[in-house]
């Protein structure tokens, strides 16, 4: 399988399909990495991309990409449905064969030193690549938005791990972490009332005193006229995807609103799927080895 590296990152456009295609181009045909998936979302303004490649073939693809982005994007004219600072606002790491998290927080911190010095992007490290322990959640690092960070970027607390100690005014600012596979799970309800699912949101959360591994926000999708909880759960192992849906529909009944569907964002784990399959049909003793793909792949 060799030595391969899973690169997720989010960019701050979910519209204009132009401007996505022109972006999304810098990861196809390109040597040393492969494109596995995208998505944009136009309530929420973004774009996720899942590629993987050689740590050599990844660390060039996302520059390129990243040279792109601050071309195309322009944040003072952004507005979303999710939380941003930035044009290219976060891009993490995962080790997925061959590679340690060592390596992939030394890859961290040589592209936020190159995305600083080449884009004067200021640069912050998150998650297992960070310096402090309260840059470890990208929420903390995020909190503010682009709007906030220009007045975050002055504090001492807040200075930048990489570039510049002011804010760029149409690029923001990028995040760029290590990490453990995460899944973005979100959830649907049968009401527009974005309160309540900020509510619900904030119950299933791990700092409102949720679960462990959830981060949770609620969500308008206006296209559809109805509200979401989005969530990413960052531990899949250790808070099953079917315990953060249970625990929404729970919360959810508190207010007598059903839920209506759920969506998963960019690329999952079938590990994380095959917990809820196990969980839902109530099957004893099962294996990954009798899932059929698996066998046919090996």
């Amino acid at each position: 399988m060799g030595r391969i590296i899973e690169c997720i990152p989010n960019f701050s456009e979910g519209r204009n399909k132009e401007v996505i295609e022109k972006i999304m181009d810098k990861l196809r045909g390109k040597e040393g990495v492969k494109l596995l998936d995208y998505s944009s979302d136009s309530d929420h303004n973004r774009t996720v991309v899942t590629f993987i490649g050689s740590p050599e073939g990844v660390e060039k693809a996302i520059i390129d990409f990243a040279e792109t982005v601050y071309e195309n994007i322009d944040m003072t004219k952004h507005d979303g449905g999710h939380p941003r600072m930035g044009a290219l606002d976060v891009v993490p790491f995962v080790p997925v064969s061959g590679v340690t998290m060592e390596e992939c927080i030394e890859l961290a911190n040589r592209v936020g030193k190159t995305i600083g010095e080449r884009f004067n992007v200021s640069v912050y490290l998150y998650e297992d690549a960070a310096k402090s322990s309260d840059r470890q959640n990208l929420a903390n690092v995020r909190k503010g938005q682009y709007e906030g960070f220009f007045e975050k970027i002055k504090k001492e607390d807040w200075k930048p791990d990489y570039g510049p100690c002011e804010m760029n005014v149409k690029s923001g600012c990028t995040a760029v972490g290590a990490r453990v596979p995460l899944v973005a799970f979100n959830v649907n309800l049968g009401t527009n009332n974005i309160e309540i699912a900020n509510n619900i949101a904030k119950s299933v959360r791990h700092i409102g005193g949720g679960l462990r591994f959830v981060k949770a926000m609620g969500v308008k999708l206006e296209d559809r006229d109805i509200a979401q909880v989005s969530m990413n759960l960052v531990n899949y192992e250790k808070t099953a995807v079917y315990r953060a849906f249970e625990m929404v529909k729970m919360e959810a009944k508190r207010y007598g609103v059903p839920v209506v569907g759920s969506e998963i964002i960019g690329l999952v784990p079938m590990a994380a799927l095959i917990q809820s399959a196990e969980y839902y049909l109530q099957v004893e003793n099962f294996s990954m080895e009798q899932v059929l793909e698996k066998r046919i792949w090996e």
